[in-house]
């Protein structure tokens, strides 16, 4: 899927893989054909959740995975503006550099369906995930999953996301619940 906007949820919705995220619990479901086939644990937002453009929340609602990104890349490897910078994560790399939000090893870049909900705009401003760049993705090892810590987006173990990255594929449903 090349733009975000073809979108067609009638697809979406007869696919037979789809991700659920539970914000109370923590976890990310991966479900084929209805049946649990694995489930993560995760790290949402510390803000909690919301849709708001600036907000630092998780939002709710139906999305689907939009762009895939970080294929080839080794696990560990740095995303800054969804480029790998060629770094590998360390604990070193990380004293080096507090201020950066770890994006590392896979993101899963999702995008909303519901407008004025998690797409486009409304009364409040921006709400579209896609343009908040809400995703997926590795964190370092020695952050807590389980607990509500990131800025909005969905943080897993850098071993989950790869395993995860590689058994779906763009364009799948991912719905986020609140519990």
């Amino acid at each position: 899927m090349k733009n975000h906007e073809s979108y067609n949820e009638k697809n979406n919705e007869s696919s037979d893989v789809q991700l659920v995220v539970n914000i109370a619990k923590q976890t990310l479901t991966l479900y084929q054909h209805n049946r649990e086939m694995a489930q993560y644990t995760v790290s949402t937002a510390k803000n909690g959740i919301g849709s708001q453009q600036d907000s630092g929340c998780t939002p709710l609602g139906k999305h689907f995975i939009a762009k895939k990104i970080g294929a080839n890349e080794p696990i560990n490897a740095v995303f800054i503006g969804r480029v790998p910078t060629g770094e590998r994560y360390s604990a070193e790399l990380g004293e080096r550099h507090p201020e950066r939000d770890w994006i590392l090893s896979r993101i899963l870049w999702l995008s909303g369906v519901e407008e004025g909900f998690n797409k486009g705009s409304n009364s409040q401003g921006g709400c579209d995930t896609y343009q908040r760049y809400i995703y997926i993705h590795g964190t370092p090892d020695s952050e807590s999953m389980g607990v509500p810590l990131s800025h909005g987006c969905i943080r897993m173990r850098n071993e989950d996301i790869i395993e995860l990255f590689d058994q779906i594929a763009e364009g799948i449903s991912v719905t986020i619940v609140a519990h």
